[in-house]
């Protein structure tokens, strides 16, 4: 095996993990007052702040509903939302450093593990786990241990960042199922022994108008994948013919010829209709028995067991990689007739994770993506879920989850607009 692929259990170093806290604080998220908002230092991403959040607000509520979770004689899995890649860390760190600051954290292997023996040994340092597809036993257990103990684990019930803070994906099962895991190994030395599922939710929201920056990104965005701009479109008609533009090479890579009036999501289903049963067909599954997200694990599966570089297997995965990222946009995009800045931003930040490859600072920006301006986090802690008392199964615990996240999400927002709190477009993925 590569070393990417074994699970290396963390070492967590206390004072180096106070020292990154105070450093996040500092560089990753503020900025240095003073210099952050002048010119040229405005133009470092060390000195304005790499994540560029300005103000957290965190109610003290909020705080002690979670902090109440954590400590001695319980454990508790912290589940926060996943709307963006860098920023998650920073913000989970704030958070975690002030109810639990030696809870261990949950991260991609490839950030782990693969960034050479160094940066491992520092992210080990930091208490951060490598999740490993398809071989995440030794996590699991590292896990369940390290949450009895009391520390807690803090990992992301949505998996990849989707770019859609404003709706939560559909749960992943890893920490209920260990959660019941640890509830059954505390009840063995203490019959009181509880064992709390905490959700968290952030939503970011520019301070101003970012629209000068939003469309300066746009406009790369545009010549890095050979798109011609037309004169007439509004900023969000811009992101929406790029995506149109791109679902059209799709449907063209495919042996498509749709319906160009057609509103992008019909568009968007045919294809991936087409694309799924043709993916199911080279696994040897029948199309519509599985729903899609199973498919795509059934066809990853295959991938893993199948290695032996035959035309079949990059069929299958070019035709999984596409539908997966199809699917990043989701029904969601088409809900509302208005869309807000921050929803451009994330539009523009996936467009770039997804289809601009190639160059170093397009590299950069998928492992450190920069906002378009100034920001504010708003954290909110939804209820609970104590599994000492829940008497239903994982997949109901899972949906209560995620009733609560999202009911979370839409109160916020909905508190955010009626103080002004957004610039809202027409949008133009909405049809009725």
């Amino acid at each position: 095996m590569s070393r990417i692929d074994v699970f290396v259990a963390p070492r967590p170093n206390a004072t180096l993990i106070k020292a990154m806290t105070f450093v996040n604080r500092i560089v990753m998220l503020h900025g240095i007052p003073g210099l952050r908002d002048l010119l040229p230092f405005n133009r470092l991403a060390v000195l304005r702040g790499v994540a560029n959040v300005r103000h957290i607000d965190f109610p003290e509520d909020d705080r002690q509903r979670l902090k109440a979770c954590c400590g001695a004689g319980k454990a508790t899995f912290i589940t926060p939302n996943h709307p963006e890649f860098f920023t998650d860390w920073m913000i989970d760190k704030e958070v975690v450093s002030r109810v639990s600051p030696l809870a261990a954290s949950w991260a991609t292997h490839g950030v782990v593990n693969g960034l050479g023996r160094l940066m491992q040994k520092f992210w080990l340092a930091n208490n951060l786990i490598a999740q490993i597809p398809g071989n995440s036993a030794a996590a699991k257990e590292h896990s369940v241990a390290w949450a009895l103990k009391g520390h807690g684990v803090l990992l992301h019930p949505e998996g990849g960042v989707g770019w859609h803070a404003n709706i939560v994906a559909p749960l992943l099962p890893g920490a209920v199922e260990m959660g019941f895991e640890a509830l059954k190994r505390g009840r063995l030395t203490d019959p009181d022994f509880k064992v709390w599922i905490a959700p968290v939710i952030w939503k970011l929201a520019f301070t101003g108008n970012v629209e000068a920056a939003l469309a300066k990104e746009c406009a790369y965005v545009e010549h890095s994948l050979k798109i011609e701009r037309r004169a007439a479109d509004t900023l969000p008609e811009r992101v929406h013919h790029i995506y149109a533009t791109l679902l059209s090479r799709d449907e063209a890579a495919n042996g498509l010829r749709p319906d160009e009036r057609a509103s992008y999501d019909t568009r968007q289903k045919d294809l991936l209709t087409e694309l799924l049963r043709r993916l199911a067909e080279l696994v040897s599954l029948e199309a519509g028995t599985l729903d899609n997200a199973e498919l795509l694990r059934r066809s990853r599966r295959w991938l893993r067991e199948n290695t032996d570089g035959t035309g079949s297997q990059k069929q299958v995965r070019t035709l999984a990689d596409t539908i997966q990222r199809l699917q990043r946009v989701g029904p969601w995009a088409s809900a509302n007739p208005r869309i807000t800045q921050e929803e451009i931003a994330e539009h523009l930040k996936r467009i770039r994770n997804d289809y601009c490859k190639g160059t170093l600072r397009d590299t950069i920006n998928r492992f450190v993506p920069q906002p378009a301006g100034p920001r504010r986090a708003h954290i909110r802690v939804p209820e609970p879920l104590g599994l000492h008392a829940y008497q239903g199964t994982v997949e109901e615990a899972l949906a209560e989850l995620h009733d609560r996240m999202q009911a979370t999400i839409t109160n916020t927002m909905a508190q955010l607009e009626a103080g002004g709190g957004f610039i809202f477009y027409a949008n133009p993925f909405y049809h009725r």
